[in-house]
């Protein structure tokens, strides 16, 4: 992360993740992390499983519920449809976040406010920042439409945060690099959830080599995240491919919110509801190839940790679709469709 672009003298900031995966609340880590760093005061407005990550990263943090839009994905079918047929969902959603910030801001005395992609945390009392890297769109249909409505909310804010470096080693391909740019703009660098991470401008070469690693405890160490059913489905197929295999592996099932025992029983995988930051990353480290979503949260934990990864994007999510797409191309990583998923001829491209 560029320190540069993100100091501030704001004594009390409100930061606030996107309930879209985990990924957006992940990336506010570092950001945190560095407040807290400066002596800021960091409220986290959060819910659901967010609010459960992030809780067991800050405990000592202060915690505002704040709804999620709670976004559903398609068992099958399109992903276009579900997600049009869910608009007016998100708009009321979005409307109701700016009236809670409102009160928000007035109630904890709030100097700057962070929003991790939701577009209703702008206030005109306050500095307000929207931290994002899809400017531009991938859809089916209907980009210009849509890009036209994302302006409008980003000309709310007084700046856009974008976590990508400039350049052509840039991690988010057309989703921040076409033109015209919104006047706010800032490329911020890269913000991972792993500590010491040294990011410069030319991170992305890291995408696909390895660190200096004598032995692999593990053949694999599989990531979940996203919006159900097909956080589900993913695991599912899995679970079934590595039962019928000879691989070791970590399966990361992606709900924090479950502190239960995980019941999954099998003798060549680990399995965890979900792993703090220290212990993942010993875990990914130990791990020859690393299995997961093409979000991109997770591909800028991949470009800064230079690890092999299988991405699979969620079917139908077209931004996932193009990073993907964008990134094999780039010869960066190895990417399945999750429909043609085959565990035993993706590790063996790596062979």
């Amino acid at each position: 992360m560029s320190k540069q672009f993100i100091l501030t003298k704001q004594k009390t900031i409100l930061v606030c993740p996107l309930d879209w995966g985990l990924g957006h609340a992940t990336r506010c880590i570092p950001l945190i992390h560095q407040f807290i760093s400066e002596n800021s005061r960091v409220i986290i407005g959060t819910s659901g499983s967010q609010k459960a990550l992030l809780q067991k990263e800050f405990p000592s943090l202060t915690f505002i519920e704040l709804k999620g839009y709670e976004v559903e994905y398609p068992k099958s079918g399109s992903m276009a449809l579900k997600m049009l047929l869910q608009l007016p969902k998100i708009n009321k959603a979005i409307k109701a976040e700016h009236v809670w910030l409102a009160k928000i801001v007035d109630e904890h005395n709030i100097d700057l406010v962070i929003s991790d992609n939701r577009y209703g945390l702008w206030s005109k009392k306050v500095k307000s920042v929207l931290v994002t890297h899809q400017l531009f769109v991938k859809a089916p249909f209907g980009e210009w439409i849509i890009e036209q409505l994302l302006k409008r909310h980003f000309d709310n804010f007084d700046e856009i945060w974008i976590p990508d470096v400039e350049g052509e080693n840039n991690l988010s391909g057309d989703l921040s690099h076409k033109k015209p740019l919104p006047n706010n703009y800032r490329f911020i660098g890269l913000l991972s959830r792993f500590p010491n991470a040294s990011v410069t401008s030319s991170v992305s070469q890291n995408c696909g080599t390895y660190r200096e690693v004598d032995h692999f405890e593990f053949d694999f160490i599989a990531i979940l995240s996203g919006p159900e059913p097909q956080r589900s489905i993913f695991e599912n197929i899995i679970l079934k491919q590595v039962e019928s295999s000879n691989l070791k592996g970590i399966l990361v099932r992606g709900i924090p919110e479950d502190n239960s025992e995980c019941k999954i029983q099998n003798a060549e995988l680990k399995v965890f509801n979900h792993l703090e930051t220290e212990e993942f990353l010993n875990y990914i480290q130990k791990s020859k190839v690393v299995i997961s979503r093409s979000g991109y949260s997770t591909i800028m934990d991949l470009a800064i940790l230079g690890k092999k990864a299988i991405l699979v994007p969620t079917p139908g999510q077209t931004e996932q679709e193009y990073l993907a797409s964008y990134h094999s191309q780039k010869g960066r990583f190895f990417t399945q469709k999750q429909s043609e998923f085959d565990l035993e001829k993706g590790m063996k491209s790596f062979d």
